[in-house]
């Protein structure tokens, strides 16, 4: 019987292999395409790393991915730096990435594309957003660096413009981890009080990770979550930040913002003085005319010869007064004429003109009914017949149909 072979048990090799590639690969950078990509709910990520031949495993843990500026995605190319380690029960190795940078492109680079695209479908960036800045504010609200040159030049500005325009700083910390935090906290307080007219928060210019907190999703949702006015000063003018997109304006620097929110004094007076010499001379115009038209109307004949007025309109009267009585009386006229032929008709139709002419009206005596035919009565019946001068009551003696009986 042959001799058993040594042999390693599975977790033993493992272990030796893990041992050798753990201590081989370590801080290894890696490039290839992201496939597979997991976001767990536990925060880790998973991703499965390619090439033409092969492919790898790759972990990288909460802790780690959220540093991250950019969220992977399938198809993506990348370099991922980390250490090679054996995940024993899988019997496989996978690469525990530390650092995970997109290749084509910057990472910050990408990272602000991706949030400017997610935002803009919010709507985040409409212009129908975008609120007017008020005309004459009274005090304006700053959140930037108290120590930086910005808010030396904003300082500066705003009392040659105006010295009764109030500044008030919220000190905030404006590069390096953790400055979105104080930037949105400043324009929340602000938003907190009753007495400020607009928000300026911004900083000078820099590289654009020096400019990466205006950047963020935490900065720009504060500034457009903000009920007052925000003007948005990063950076120089060819520096454009996310938070320039979501504020209601854009001020190129620090130094334009004060110009365009701190309205000016002598300006003010300008417009003043403008209008009242405006107002002075519409004034004066209305005065010139208004004595011309005194002068016209003081020339009319009213005014130089009252009485033939008066004697005009006396003769009117006594015109119309004829007029009007000569009317009347052919109004009377008419209307008598029309009465007496009236009356003559009336008369003419007259019952008793029929009676004078030989005519008799005759009626039951009982129920006075007039009597126009033999069926109106009966034999033994009284009536009554009306004639012109009286009246006779009979009685039927006979009713018959032929006239000569």
């Amino acid at each position: 019987m042959p001799e058993r072979p040594q042999a390693y048990t599975v977790t033993a090799i493992t272990r030796m292999i893990k041992s050798s590639l753990e201590s081989q690969f370590q801080g290894v950078w890696v490039e290839g395409e992201i496939s597979n990509f997991l976001h767990h709910s536990s925060g880790h990520r998973y991703i499965t790393l390619k090439d033409d031949r092969a492919v790898m495993k790759v972990v990288m843990w909460r802790s780690v991915g959220g540093t991250l500026k950019f969220e992977p995605k399938n198809g993506q190319k990348v370099l991922a730096f980390g250490d090679i380690a054996v995940y024993e029960k899988g019997g496989q190795y996978q690469l525990n990435c530390r650092k995970l940078i997109p290749v084509g492109v910057g990472e910050l680079e990408l990272a602000f594309r991706q949030l400017h695209e997610r935002l803009s479908a919010e709507g985040l960036f409409d212009e129908s957003r975008k609120q007017e800045l008020p005309a004459y504010a009274r005090k304006i609200g700053i959140v930037t660096s108290p120590t930086g040159a910005a808010i030396r030049d904003m300082i500066q500005i705003s009392r040659r413009r105006n010295p009764s325009v109030q500044l008030v700083i919220h000190p905030a910390q404006v590069q390096g981890d953790g400055a979105e935090e104080t930037i949105a906290a400043g324009i929340r307080y602000f938003n907190d009080r009753d007495d400020i007219d607009v928000v300026i928060t911004g900083r000078g210019g820099g590289s654009l990770e020096d400019l990466w907190p205006f950047n963020t999703e935490i900065t720009v949702r504060a500034i457009a979550a903000s009920r007052i006015p925000v003007v948005s000063a990063v950076g120089h003018e060819i520096d454009v930040t996310l938070s320039d997109m979501a504020a209601d304006l854009r001020a190129p620097t620090p130094s334009a913002a004060a110009e365009l929110t701190v309205w000016s004094l002598d300006e003010f007076n300008e417009r003043v003085e403008a209008l009242l010499r405006d107002q002075a001379a519409l004034l004066g115009d209305q005065v010139l005319l208004a004595r011309e038209n005194l002068r016209s109307i003081l020339g009319r004949p009213v005014f130089k010869r009252p009485l033939d007025i008066v004697n005009q309109g006396r003769q009117r009267l006594d015109n119309g007064m004829r007029l009007l009585q000569a009317s009347a009386k052919n109004s009377f006229e008419r209307h008598k004429n029309r009465l007496s032929l009236g009356l003559a008709n009336l008369d003419a139709l007259s019952p008793l003109k029929v009676l004078a002419r030989g005519y008799s009206v005759s009626r039951r005596s009982d129920n006075q009914e007039l009597v126009r035919t033999l069926l109106d009565i009966a034999e033994g019946e009284t009536m009554e017949t009306i004639l012109a001068e009286g009246r006779l009551i009979s009685r039927v003696e006979k009713v018959s149909k032929n006239l000569t009986d």
